[in-house]
Order: C-alpha cells, then sequence, then structure tokens
C-alpha cells in the first residue's frame, strides 16, 4: 500500500528531491480552466500541472469519448519536460480523491512506468496539515520519456458490445449512482447506462475523508462483485477518467491475477458508446423526459 499511496507529511520530507517528480492534476469536467487557475493560485512546491484535456487526453474526434488516450509521442515529450525517467517516482494528487489523479497513475502504467503514487486525501490533506505552498511555476527540462505503449490493456465498443452479447465481459461503471440510473446527466447528451453493466461509482473506494479504504475493506467490497479470473473485466465511465479510480483500488485491495482477469479500461466510455444510436441505453427513471441536467 505504501508504494501505491503516499501521505502528505510523507511527501513534504521529500520535497526537493530529485528522484521525485510531483504532478497537480486539479480539474473540473464542468468548469475546465479551474484546475489550472488553481494551480496558479498555490500548489505544492515543484509540482507541475497536468491538464486532462489537454495533457491527459487526446483531442476528442468523430464517434469518439471525451477524453481519448493522448498520443504516446506526444504523452513522452511532456513526461521528459517535467524531468521524468524510468527511475523517476511521480507523486500525482488532485483535490477530488484521486478522480483525476489516477488517470495519470494509469497512463504512467500503460506507457510502462512503474514508480507512481497518488497523494493519499489530496491537496486538502495537504492544505489541512499547514504544508508550503508556492505559486511559481517548476522549470521544463528537455527530453524524451522511453515509453513503451500498451503495457495495460483497453477494451474497444466494439470488443464491450461482443462481450456483453456473449455474456464474457463484467462492465464496471465508476459514474455516481443518479447518473447510472439516467435520473440526472450533466455532461453527456444523453443519459443513462449500458446494458448490463455493473455500478460502482469510484467514491466507493473512499472513506468520508476521501482517503483510498484499506485494502482489506476494498478486497472485501470487491469480493461482492461477480469477478473470475476466466471473466474479463472493464472499467468503464463517463470518459474513461475515473474508471481508473476503480482500477487503481483493485490494485491497492490486491487482487490477484489468479482471483481476477487483468482489468482492462474502456477508454471510450459512456461518452462513446452514445455516439451511435444504434447502440442500446437503459435507465431507471420512469419517466426520460424528466432527466435533470446541470444537477
Amino acid at each position: 500500500m505504501s508504494d501505491m499511496l503516499i501521505q502528505a507529511e510523507a511527501l513534504a520530507e521529500l520535497l526537493g528531491n530529485p528522484d521525485i517528480v510531483i504532478v497537480d492534476c486539479r480539474f473540473d469536467l464542468l468548469k475546465p480552466a479551474a484546475g489550472r487557475l488553481a494551480w496558479e493560485a498555490g500548489h505544492i512546491p515543484g509540482a507541475y500541472y497536468a491538464d486532462l484535456d489537454r495533457d491527459l487526453a487526446a483531442p476528442r474526434s468523430a464517434g469518439s469519448g471525451r477524453h481519448p488516450l493522448p498520443d504516446p509521442e506526444s504523452f513522452a515529450a511532456l513526461l521528459g519536460g517535467w524531468g521524468v525517467t524510468p527511475s523517476t517516482r511521480v507523486i500525482a494528487y488532485d483535490a477530488s480523491g484521486g478522480a483525476v489523479a489516477a488517470r495519470l497513475w494509469w497512463l504512467l502504467r500503460w506507457v510502462g512506468h512503474r514508480p507512481v503514487s497518488l497523494l493519499d486525501g489530496g491537496y486538502p490533506d495537504w492544505q489541512a496539515a499547514k504544508l508550503p505552498e508556492e505559486q511559481q511555476s517548476p522549470p521544463l527540462r528537455a527530453g524524451r520519456y522511453p515509453i513503451r505503449p500498451g503495457a495495460m490493456p483497453v477494451v474497444s465498443t466494439e470488443e464491450v458490445e461482443a462481450g456483453l452479447a456473449a455474456g464474457s465481459l463484467v462492465l464496471l461503471d465508476a459514474r455516481d449512482a443518479r447518473r447510472f440510473r439516467g435520473e440526472v446527466e450533466p455532461i453527456d447528451v444523453r443519459a443513462g447506462h449500458i446494458p448490463g453493466a455493473i455500478n460502482r461509482p469510484f467514491q466507493a473506494n473512499l472513506d468520508a475523508l476521501n482517503h483510498f479504504r484499506s485494502p482489506a475493506d476494498l478486497e472485501e467490497s470487491f469480493g461482492l462483485l461477480p469477478l473470475s479470473a476466466e471473466q474479463p473485466l472493464a472499467s468503464m465511465c463517463g470518459s474513461g477518467v475515473t474508471a481508473c479510480h476503480n482500477l487503481f483500488a483493485l490494485e491497492l485491495a490486491g487482487i490477484a491475477p489468479g482471483i481476477i482477469a487483468q482489468p482492462a479500461l474502456y477508454v471510450g466510455s459512456w461518452s462513446e458508446w452514445i455516439q451511435s444510436a444504434q447502440r442500446p441505453v437503459a435507465t431507471m427513471v420512469a419517466n426520460p423526459s424528466q432527466i435533470a441536467r446541470n444537477a
């Protein structure tokens, strides 16, 4: 657990360590500029800023979800600019319980980088501990990280369709329960969920203080789901971001490959699924016309 998570006080002791790179991932899907503005107003000393839309995703294309995977070469240049090398420990944080920072964790694992941790409790914990903050931008470096994309599995919309139709895929949806049921939809143009998906909001991985639950608690929680080593698992959400939170929690729980097939990320997620009116959508509301917007 200590390799995947770090506490604020422990991170404070590492400030200035050349083998550490800190990345601020704060972001608000409804106010895309808010995260960078918050970083500019104050951040952990030495922390670079990663913009979800520009750094942790590629531009949206016709038929894709809202956050496609970034171009590998662009991501390699980004990591090089931060000074990340294969031996660098990257520590990511946000202000939303790791909802966005987990996307960076997954991307780093996807390109073959192993030493990466999340700041447990994120920036709110850092501020609560009255630890130092700064407004300066850390210097960018010249370099390119030697990435090896493909170290973490992904599934396409076509594979999700085929897996669900054959009953050979477990699909976990990390969106909150009201969005899954179709009662509200603040972001995408259609409400509801993919028929056959199981709702497991990413908030279930956190306690009341937005700290990750213990590995034992997480293992027990995931144990309530129909997971097996024979049936592939895919994690989704609105656009492949908070889906990474469930993947992080699965690894934190120590659920081994012998118990569960290696889980994959459905990158396109709900926002890609609904690009075609031919794909089925399920809701749990009596009158779809009453779905609340921007709730």
